[in-house]
């Protein structure tokens, strides 16, 4: 992801959820320096996933793939781009947080072996009060 990518990213990312992340937001996180990816199809964004990575462990911070390219499998793919850049930057596990109202999200994640290992209460905005989390976590092998 580069700064030109900014706009299209977060179009995409408004358009996919009720609470987005804001551009700024993405602006933050490639100047943190974390893994942030874009996924082109055709010549246009077609997702986009941000990562953290530290100590060993990594965060998978968001992932997203825009309205017209669902269904075809770049989720995974692009799900599995960021899992090889936590081992490339020698994280030993990886940690996310899912909506519970996202069960496409969840059997993504399920699939690739994440496991639930806890919940955040009310970690979520919602449209009405809050939404709780559920974290999964994932323990990396060499490939």
């Amino acid at each position: 992801m580069r700064r030109d990518d900014l706009p299209a990213v977060s179009a995409m990312e408004s358009a996919s959820y009720d609470f987005p992340w804001s551009e700024g937001i993405f602006s933050d996180c490639l100047k943190a320096g974390h893994p942030c990816w874009v996924l082109w199809v055709d010549g246009e964004v077609a997702g986009y996933g941000v990562l953290s990575v530290a100590a060993g462990e990594a965060h998978v911070l968001n992932l997203c793939i825009g309205q017209a390219h669902r269904g075809l499998g770049l989720g995974r793919h692009l799900l599995k781009r960021l899992l090889d850049v936590a081992r490339w930057n020698g994280a030993q596990r990886v940690f996310l947080e899912v909506r519970p109202s996202n069960p496409v999200a969840q059997t993504l994640y399920q699939s690739v072996g994440f496991i639930e290992i806890g919940r955040r209460p009310k970690y979520y905005p919602a449209k009405v009060g809050r939404e709780d989390a559920i974290v999964m976590a994932l323990e990396l092998v060499a490939p």
